[in-house]
This record gives structure tokens, sequence and C-alpha cells, in this order.
């Protein structure tokens, strides 16, 4: 492990740009608002929360070498995060994430992510050929990897002896890519954090309730699932116990790194000695606070 890290943060880091707007919004749409950029990604979402939980994340991922990447860099080292595996493209340009929110909720969005695509294992290299880890000697901490990899690098981490020690946290980056997550479900090997659209795609079913959905991604093989379901009940599910808990109903005023903020603040309660059910309680609140505005964007 490098020094000073807790976690190893492996998957999309780029620049967010959202649009957020207090109307309620449908297609075609003119309203007023405000525009941010900021640094997101999944990866970089959930180091983000970890590091306001006392963590201090490594980056794995794929970054070019424009200044739009240098900006990118900067901005993970000045938040607190371990930049030097990361892997720098020079042909490749940083990664771009645009979302539209309203008073509704997430109106449209598009994910960029296809230079950390096209950089595909490179940017594992430091967990097989070093310092992280090598293939005689796998690294045996903590990950979080999120599902903006190629379904092909997933299914490769899914089997290999790099992993093979390591206490694995999956998400999907979206439901459109929840699909990409079925080989922890052919090989048991993860947690996975989803929301109840994702668990119905990859159990090809739907869900009336979290509890349902949890208990049949372990049907499927999963070592253990967490299932969320917005403002409605959440669920922990593993072999030894199933908890349900309902999140605190807050006024929602933002959407897009909901999710990361909840697997994060698990994590860091697991973490922190947290029982089952008080890290599913803390994850909620962490969730809850983050929709309702109250921590910084």
């Amino acid at each position: 492990m490098t020094q000073n890290s807790d976690i190893l943060c492996i998957g999309s880091v780029l620049w967010d740009v959202i649009g957020r707007s207090a109307s309620h919004m449908r297609q075609g749409s003119d309203v007023p608002g405000r525009i941010t950029r900021l640094p997101g990604g999944v990866a970089m979402n959930i180091a983000m929360t970890l590091v306001r939980f006392g963590m201090t994340p490594t980056l794995l991922t794929a970054i070019g070498s424009d200044p739009e990447g240098d900006e990118l860099v900067h901005a993970c080292k000045r938040l607190g995060m371990d930049t030097t595996h990361i892997y720098r493209s020079q042909d490749l340009p940083t990664d771009r994430y645009m979302a539209v929110e309203g008073a509704n909720g997430l109106i449209a969005a598009i994910a960029d992510a296809h230079s950390l695509e096209a950089a595909g294992a490179k940017i594992l290299r430091p967990l097989i050929h070093g310092p992280l880890g090598y293939e005689n000697t796998p690294f045996g901490g903590q990950i979080a990897l999120d599902g903006n990899l190629t379904l092909d690098l997933l299914e490769e981490i899914a089997v290999s002896p790099a992993f093979a020690r390591a206490d694995l946290r999956v998400a999907p980056a979206s439901p459109g890519k929840a699909e990409r997550l079925l080989p922890f479900l052919k090989h048991g090997r993860a947690t996975l954090y989803v929301n109840l659209e994702e668990a119905g795609l990859l159990c090809q079913r739907e869900f009336a309730d979290s509890e349902t959905a949890a208990r049949a991604l372990l049907d499927r093989g999963a070592l253990r699932a967490l299932v969320t379901d917005g403002g409605n009940s959440a669920t922990v599910a593993s072999a030894q116990a199933v908890i349900t808990q309902k999140p605190p109903s807050v006024l929602v005023t933002r959407v897009t790194g909901a999710g990361d903020t909840f697997m994060a603040a698990h994590i860091a309660a697991e973490a922190n000695g947290a029982s089952i059910d008080e890290a599913l309680t803390r994850a909620l609140h962490a969730a809850a606070t983050y929709v309702s505005g109250e921590t910084p964007l």
C-alpha cells in the first residue's frame, strides 16, 4: 500500500459539468439555473467522501496530459488524495460527465469515459507489477471499484489473482452499465452497491423493494449486496444477516453522486469498526445529508 493510504479507488476521475435548476423540467425545457464544473466520476466521488471521513484514498485511473488533466490532478492532490499511480495518457483527453438536474430530479446525463475505457488494464499496472501489489503477493486492503471500466477488464478483475486477497467493493457507474457487474455475481468475490433499478437489471426482473432485490442478488451469487431505493428502504444482505432500514426524510436538492456518497460512507463506517446495522445507518444519513445540499458541492 502507498504510504498513508487507506483504500484504493479504481475507476472514473473526470470533470463533472452539472446544470441545476429549482424548476421542474421536462424534455425541451429552457430554464434559469446554475452550471458548475467540479471534480467528479464515481471513483472520485467515493474518494472525496472517504476524505471527509478521515481516510486517505489512492486513485487508480486514467487522466489526460492536457491542461484539463493537469488541473484535475492538482485538484485531487489538494483534496487529500494520493495521485502517484494515476495513468497519464499522452494521446487521450481527460474524461467528462454532463448532467442536467431539476426540482424533479435528474433530467438527463451523458458520461464521456472513453479515455478510461481506452486505457484499459494500464491503470492496474501498480497492482500487478508493483509497488501496490504483485501477482504472487496480491494487494490485501480495501478497494472501491466502479463500473466505468470495460466488461472485459471487469471480468479479468473478477478472477485475477491480483485481487484475490482484497476487500473489493463494486458499484455500477449507472443503470446503463449495471450489467457490467455480472462477473462479480458469477465469481462471488465482491460487495455490490446498487440501486433498485440496477439490481433488477442484474437479476433480469423487477423488484418492489430493496430487501427482495438484495436477497435475489445473494441467490445469484453475490458475496454481499447493498441495495438502495431513493427515499424508500435500503438493505444490506449477506449469508450472515439481512438488515433493512429507511433513510431520513429530507428535501432533495441534488442527486448526482448520492449513491457514491452512500457507498463511501458505508466503507468508512465499517473501516472504523461499526456494526452491520450501524454502518448502514451512517451511510443512509450521509447520503441524506448530501442530497439535501448540506455538504459542499
